[in-house]
């Protein structure tokens, strides 16, 4: 992690190396936190938040379905990220604003005073890495189940949650892939350890839905969106295992690994073993809301306002 100048820590700027919590914080016994993963990348225009408002409102819907109070709002929020960014001088960086309950109570049911949050933002390229854009990762599906119907939310972006995910993970790189894929309890496909999942089959784009354990993700959809502007029809619905290795293509959409392709699955090449056609007119779309290609319709895009 390359660190930078500022976290915004306690309702102020502090210096990276001071942003610290208390050792009995009910967060790191319990779980107890919701969190963010936020893009600003250098435009033409100038560095912008990629759906930051949409981001804000799902890490302050976390909070909600976890009864946690938030001490400040949303719009209040939304000014920290701007200021961070133009504190720390960044043109591109992964912004993590965390929400969690502190130091006050080791009960599980935790404080009822407001959560504590902080805002980092710092320089990161590609999760699954930049060679991974074009050729792709060997990915395995996991022996571990992603988390069932009541028992954790899953439309939260919960700390607690991720525990799921890091077991995928450590076993898929145990296995020598980059990644791991979580079926959900019905055995059908659910997501990566940290990503949407979708499958080319036939010129038709198919993606795991809501009900298949899965973070309704925001790349998710804008991929979709953009596969729709492409001509492309989209089908969210249950998919079995198998689907994986039958499939044209395969890739994995998250804020951090943006549309990264997989080349094979359970050792299994996915045809071409390498980015699809229509995989790269998806990466070539995204990206180009950047350097300004594709249109941005939606207001994706939010430009760093500086102090």
């Amino acid at each position: 992690m390359e660190e930078t100048e500022y976290i915004w820590h306690n309702g102020k700027l502090t210096p990276w190396k001071e942003a610290n919590v208390h050792v009995m914080s009910h967060a790191l016994h319990y779980a107890s936190s919701v969190f963010e993963g936020i893009r600003v990348y250098d435009t033409k225009s100038g560095p912008a938040f990629l759906c930051l408002g949409r981001h804000l409102r799902r890490l302050f819907d976390s909070a909600r379905i976890y009864r946690m109070e938030m001490p400040l709002s949303q719009a209040e929020l939304e000014v920290v990220c701007h200021k961070l960014i133009s504190a720390n001088k960044l043109r591109s960086a992964y912004v993590r604003p965390i929400a969690y309950r502190g130091y006050g109570a080791i009960t599980v049911y935790g404080s009822l005073d407001p959560a504590e949050v902080s805002v980092a933002a710092f320089p990161w390229e590609a999760y699954l890495g930049e060679e991974a854009s074009e050729k792709g990762v060997d990915v395995g599906v996991s022996s571990w189940t992603r988390i069932a119907p009541n028992t954790l939310p899953t439309m939260a972006k919960a700390g607690g949650n991720y525990l799921s995910s890091q077991l995928i993970s450590m076993e898929a790189q145990r296995h020598g892939y980059a990644e791991g894929i979580g079926l959900d309890t019905h055995g059908n496909l659910s997501e990566g350890a940290g990503e949407n999942l979708f499958i080319v089959r036939n010129g038709l784009l198919h993606t795991p839905p809501l009900t298949a354990s899965i973070l309704p993700g925001i790349t998710r959809d804008i991929t979709m969106n953009i596969a729709e502007r492409l001509g492309l029809e989209v089908r969210e619905e249950a998919l079995p295992r198998e689907s994986l290795y039958v499939a044209d293509e395969v890739f994995m959409t998250g804020t951090a690994t943006e549309i990264a392709p997989i080349r094979s699955v359970d050792g299994i090449q996915v045809r071409s073993g390498k980015r699809g056609p229509i995989t790269e007119k998806l990466q070539e779309a995204f990206f180009g809301l950047f350097d300004g290609s594709t249109e941005d319709t939606h207001g994706w895009l939010e430009l760093v306002r500086g102090e």
